[in-house]
């Protein structure tokens, strides 16, 4: 079994991690492409699709519609519409995942630092974990539009390490995503693959993160229960 004894915070992928967003957002993306007059498609494509934000999602939507390529203006200009829809459809369909209040709990009071790292624009990331109400766990939230670059690239988790101060083996990353690990990798940290959310419909496994889940609740498996609560400058 894994473990690690230096561990002092955890960062969580949003969407099919910790919330299955896919039906809402698979509503924004429908109402958009009806809207549009395109030809439609069904949620099990939008699960297919998500990972790399609100824009590659509609490219890949558009793409599909379309049949061949979308041009830059024609995407620039649905993302307002897309935006739009998703903003109406934010928390209608979507849900936790089961166990995922249970063991925040447990990490919250066992003084786990924990932030939220997703590829998910900021302005919906915030209402959705709001909605659940689960935001008092994390000290920070970062979305796919906070910093320079995104998941896969290392940057929101060496951020979160400069800001927090942590060498990298007292941080891991939990998510459903190749991007999540890929982004653990390349930061230096370790990682928790998650096999029931999103991940184009690859096995988590063939990225190698350092433990592999089946079930949120697995996670307090691999953490150390000894750690101090630790005090953090704002970023």
């Amino acid at each position: 079994m894994a473990s690690w004894d230096k561990l002092k915070a955890i960062a969580f992928d949003l969407d099919g991690t910790l919330i299955d967003s896919a039906p809402d957002l698979a509503a924004a993306t429908q109402a958009t492409l009806a809207e549009l007059k395109l030809p439609n498609c069904s949620e099990e494509q939008v699960r297919s699709w998500i990972g790399n934000g609100a824009k590659v999602l509609m490219q890949k939507a558009l793409t599909h519609s379309l049949e061949k390529p979308v041009e830059a203006d024609m995407l620039e200009d649905t993302m307002p519409l897309f935006m739009k829809h998703y903003q109406e459809n934010l928390e209608r369909h979507s849900q936790l995942y089961p166990g995922v209040l249970e063991v925040l709990n447990e990490l919250t009071s066992l003084g786990y630092s924990m932030a939220v790292v997703t590829n998910k624009p900021y302005r919906f990331a915030i209402p959705l974990l709001k909605a659940f109400k689960i935001e008092h766990h994390f000290t920070k939230v970062l979305g796919g539009d906070s910093l320079e670059k995104m998941k896969p690239d290392p940057l929101p988790l060496t951020h979160l390490l400069d800001k927090w101060k942590l060498k990298p083996e007292a941080l891991l990353m939990v998510g459903d995503s190749k991007n999540d690990i890929l982004a653990a990798k390349a930061a230096g940290i370790s990682s928790i693959g998650l096999t029931y959310g999103y991940n184009y419909g690859e096995d988590i496994g063939l990225s190698c993160p350092d433990a592999v889940c089946v079930q949120f609740s697995e996670i307090l498996k691999f953490v150390n229960n000894s750690v101090k609560v630790m005090e953090h400058e704002s970023v």
